[in-house]
């Protein structure tokens, strides 16, 4: 693998420097072809970089940042004011060619905007979406957009969306010819707004789409779909849910019986219980794939989960590792032009 370099906005997020500067160590030490910028306070960076091996320092640098952008700011008032951020100045060094990708667990209306304005859309996209792609229960992935970037979205765009996680889909995942979806209130082809419904007659007309129609928010980790697409609200609303659920099955698994007395051979089956269980689903673990990639810009940016905790913002370095290696907005523009029209 080629050296690459990644900008890190260390200053975002509910946790900032404690979580993503040791992530960042635990990445660099991970990967020898790797190579940081940390972009935020040098004050409040300094602290978690005193043991680091001085092997993996020589692949760190401290890019200095005045301001961070609040995660409660509005978007429009964060990007006025985004200058000298250490968010923006993530960006732009992804714009100036020092670094290939970018990842910020920040305010995610604000890295949207400013990521359209720094790095712009590739031709025939109106906005980004945010893309993951999910285990599902066949041990397959499926990917899935838009996860929160577009709130309100037209047909248009979710048709520019089934393209982008078709790509997806084939480029990175290796899925030929993958099934795309709408997600939908019901399978039926009458059921739903006028937006998914209109985005439907579209894609069953591209050739160049493997559409196999609607399915439903229990249909997410079943695998019956290769790309599964969705407004921002919905799709931020159904990730959480899923997640806040996994989240609470592993809680309860980890937890159960604790505080009872319990005699050996109930201690004994709980134990075996837990690791065939955490076996069997341990995958679906959110930390496993933290990590939203910002599709449709003319660079990577990757969108970790404000709440992230040092595992799983590392996730969220390696994703943006794999999309750059990949050449994920190369391959999207190129499909793009092949796949839409001049007129879109």
């Amino acid at each position: 693998m080629a050296c690459l370099t990644l900008a890190l906005d260390v200053m975002g997020g509910d946790f900032g420097p404690s979580v993503t500067v040791p992530a960042s160590l635990q990445a660099l030490a991970s990967n020898p072809e790797l190579n940081l910028l940390l972009v935020g306070d040098p004050d409040a960076i300094s602290p978690y970089l005193n043991r680091t091996d001085p092997s993996v320092m020589t692949r760190l640098r401290v890019i200095p940042a005045e301001s961070v952008i609040a995660n409660d700011a509005k978007p429009a008032q964060a990007i006025r004011a985004s200058r000298g951020s250490s968010m923006r100045i993530a960006l732009e060094l992804v714009k100036q060619g020092d670094a290939q990708g970018c990842i910020s667990a920040g305010n995610t209306g604000a890295l949207m905007g400013l990521a359209k304005v720094v790095l712009k859309p590739l031709e025939g996209i109106e906005r980004p979406a945010l893309m993951s792609v999910l285990p599902h229960q066949q041990r397959g992935r499926t990917v899935v957009l838009d996860l929160g970037a577009n709130v309100a979205c037209d047909s248009t765009m979710l048709v520019q969306f089934a393209v982008m996680g078709a790509v997806m889909a084939e480029e990175v995942v290796g899925i030929t010819h993958p099934r795309v979806a709408l997600l939908n209130i019901g399978e039926e082809e009458a059921k739903g707004p006028d937006n998914i419904r209109e985005a439907a007659a579209v894609l069953k007309r591209t050739p160049t789409i493997n559409y196999i129609g609607y399915l439903e928010g229990n249909d997410l980790l079943t695998g019956k779909t290769d790309v599964l697409v969705c407004d921002g609200f919905v799709g931020n609303v159904t990730l959480k849910t899923m997640e806040g659920v996994i989240r609470l099955f592993l809680s309860l698994l980890n937890s159960s019986g604790e505080g009872k007395k319990k005699t050996w051979w109930v201690t004994l089956l709980g134990k075996w219980l837990q690791k065939r269980v955490a076996k069997r689903f341990g995958h679906l673990n959110p930390d496993q794939y933290n990590g939203a990639c910002l599709l449709g810009l003319r660079g990577t940016v990757i969108k970790s989960h404000g709440a992230a905790n040092q595992r799983a913002f590392a996730v969220a370095i390696e994703q943006a590792v794999q999309a750059v290696q990949r050449q994920v907005p190369e391959r999207i523009a190129a499909r793009l032009e092949a796949v839409l029209p001049k007129s879109d």
